[in-house]
């Protein structure tokens, strides 16, 4: 049924109106990290001088340290990946109108907060890695890992992820939003939500290693952050993109053997 979806299904205000919030998120999150870079820039300068002269002290993490780096993660994670979930959530718009649905515009906002919540996971995961990270005194001033040993792992973990199977099937799913949307429907507005669940663990397995490289470069590296986020776009919609995916997996690994290798 939804193989034969009519292109106007969708009116042309309700694609309007989700591609204006679609950009709309990802502008207001990509605002705030860089309002964060701005604030944090300061301290991150302090922390650099204190680290030059051996003077690096490593505070414990309060509550509010913990929530704030959570609000950082998820922020950025809706910035990377909201512009490559645009295509399944338009096209999941498309096919509640075609089923008579007038609330699709809402149905697609449920799908995205289940796609949401998925990261918003991740996130706290990243929070726990950043924490320990943090207390074992392996973090630099610019949030990145502090030893190239670590930093070489992290990178081969990562790469060799890339060229694994469960990342190839993630992948697919990822490239295929019209295949998903016929094997993975659901009625009504859980499951809507549902179905916002199981793209979203689809696009976390598809990506969730390629986020674990900003422990190596720097988490708030907006310049790489930017750059990951142009590669999952080139890799989930691009006419190369499972190539490109296992090339980058395959040059990642090789990073991460040189750093390694050239430490003394």
């Amino acid at each position: 049924m939804l193989s034969s979806l009519p292109a106007a299904a969708l009116r042309r205000r309700d694609q309007a109106l989700i591609a204006a919030c679609i950009v709309l998120i990802t502008g207001l999150a990509w605002a705030y990290l860089i309002y964060l870079d701005h604030r944090m820039s300061s301290d991150m300068e302090h922390d650099k001088m204190m680290e030059a002269m051996g003077m690096t002290m490593y505070m414990p993490w309060t509550a509010a340290d913990v929530f704030l780096t959570f609000a950082m993660w998820s922020v950025m994670m809706v910035g990377m990946m909201a512009p490559a979930a645009a295509p399944v959530l338009l096209l999941f718009g498309t096919a509640r109108a075609a089923r008579g649905d007038r609330g699709a515009s809402l149905a697609v906002l449920i799908f995205g907060l289940g796609y949401i919540a998925v990261w918003a996971g991740f996130s706290m995961g990243a929070v726990l890695a950043q924490w320990t990270l943090h207390q074992a005194a392996m973090l630099s001033a610019t949030m990145a890992a502090s030893s190239p040993r670590l930093g070489g792992a992290i990178l081969i973990a990562a790469g060799a992820y890339q060229l694994t199977p469960w990342k190839g099937k993630c992948l697919s799913h990822c490239r295929s939003p019209l295949g998903f949307l016929m094997t993975n429907w659901r009625d009504g507005k859980l499951g809507a939500f549902q179905m916002g669940i199981h793209h979203g663990a689809f696009c976390l397995g598809c990506c969730w290693a390629l986020m674990c490289v900003l422990f190596v470069v720097g988490v708030m590296n907006l310049v790489w952050v930017a750059a990951l986020t142009g590669f999952v776009l080139i890799e989930k919609t691009g006419p190369a993109g499972v190539i490109i995916a296992r090339a980058a997996g395959a040059a990642m690994v090789l990073l991460g053997i040189v750093a390694i290798l050239v430490v003394k």
